[in-house]
């Protein structure tokens, strides 16, 4: 999970992170109110899910509450990358002498957090790294080890001023046990600010909570923004399925992610492309859970055809297959589903849905064949509706 800019720095806050004050606003009248309040110069800056709000027009930099109002405006209800601006935040510009760079992320190959940190601030960090890769240091921490002083040393041997350096060694701790003790896969600070009295300060917050871990966060949680965000996936979220929309035409439903990552593949591979994926999990067998699933799979309007791919383990296919009858009676869809049964009296499941012999229902003996009919008919739907 995401949080919002102005989400991140409170979370900031509560570890001792310096961050300029603020308040967030809805409206231009709220945003003036913001600004008269924080008093001189002062940054609006839009509250989106992704990044490039200064060149896409969303962060502006104002003098008075007028300008402020005017900016405000401008702002609220524009789109950045496909997301609406609904909030504004409105903080107290900072005079700044330098930019840097800080973050702490989850090396998934390394399996161990990872501090990254360098001199150039406030640009993309893919850029520094391809530009110049020495000028971005990088420093693993064994989990089990912790955070110690020679991390920091290493991380900050570039910074030549000591205060500086001390000020950034202490945010670089507060960074590492906010990341560990969140749950979080992000903790970013772009730009981490020197200002003109010397004073260090996060002026942005890019934080990424593990979803997995929210159940410990409840505070957390109730700061999803529901608003922003694919709405087919928020659906699916207050349904408890686990989704992922992609950009094609075959919804694909397994139970296990691994199968489901292989069906993925085996669409992919049979020359077509998934429009999303559902994970069954073990309660594939549930009429109301498969109903459920279908119906998050084929809500999406770009789905022609429904690649349902069960192996039956702790499952029975012949509990699936009365299951999935009875979900296609209850939803009434009209695309084709093609599915594939194995493990567990998967004969007896096969042979359900033969004899059940429903228009639009395919039945085909293993993945491979199942995905390339699953493909076929999706483009011979497509190929239907533009005629």
């Amino acid at each position: 999970m995401d949080l919002l800019e102005h989400q991140g720095k409170q979370l900031f806050e509560q570890f001792g992170i310096p961050v300029a004050r603020g308040r967030l606003a809805t409206t231009p009248a709220e945003a003036r109110a913001a600004a008269e309040a924080l008093g001189g110069t002062v940054a609006v800056k839009a509250q989106v899910l992704t990044g490039g709000r200064g060149k896409a027009g969303g962060i502006a930099v104002a003098t008075s509450p007028d300008e402020v109002e005017a900016a405000a405006e401008r702002i609220l209800g524009l789109d950045i990358r496909g997301h609406v601006v609904r909030t504004v935040w409105v903080e107290r510009a900072a005079p700044i002498a330098r930019e840097h760079y800080l973050s702490v992320t989850l090396d998934r190959g390394a399996k161990q957090p990872l501090l990254m940190f360098t001199t150039e601030g406030g640009v993309e960090i893919e850029e520094v790294a391809a530009r110049d890769p020495d000028a971005l240091v990088r420093v693993h921490v064994e989990p089990l080890e912790g955070l110690r002083e020679h991390h920091v040393r290493e991380l900050l041997a570039r910074v030549e001023d000591d205060e500086t350096r001390a000020q950034i060694a202490a945010i670089v701790e507060r960074l590492y046990r906010c990341f560990v003790e969140s749950d979080a896969l992000l903790c970013e600070i772009n730009p981490l600010v020197v200002t003109d009295d010397g004073s260090v300060l996060a002026l942005d917050a890019k934080v990424t909570i593990d979803d997995a871990a929210l159940a410990r966060h409840p505070e957390l949680a109730a700061q999803r923004d529901a608003t922003d965000g694919d709405p087919l996936e928020a659906y699916a979220r207050k349904q408890g399925v686990t989704y992922v929309k992609l950009d094609g035409s075959v919804g694909i439903l397994s139970n296990g992610a691994g199968l489901a990552m292989s069906a993925v593949d085996l669409v992919v591979f049979a020359g077509g492309t998934p429009a999303n994926f559902c994970d069954i999990g073990g309660g594939g067998g549930s009429v109301e859970w498969v109903v459920t699933c279908l119906d998050v799979v084929t809500r999406d309007p770009a789905v022609r055809s429904v690649f349902f791919n069960v192996f039956g383990g702790m499952v029975r296919c012949d509990q699936v297959a009365h299951g999935l009858l009875a979900a296609l009676d209850q939803l009434g869809l009209t695309v084709p589903v093609v599915v594939r049964l194995d493990g567990t009296n998967a004969v007896a499941g096969r042979a359900i849905l033969a004899e059940a012999a429903r228009d639009g229902l395919v039945v085909a003996p293993t993945m491979l064949e199942a995905a390339t009919r699953a493909v076929e008919l999706s483009r011979s739907a497509t190929t239907k509706e533009q005629r």
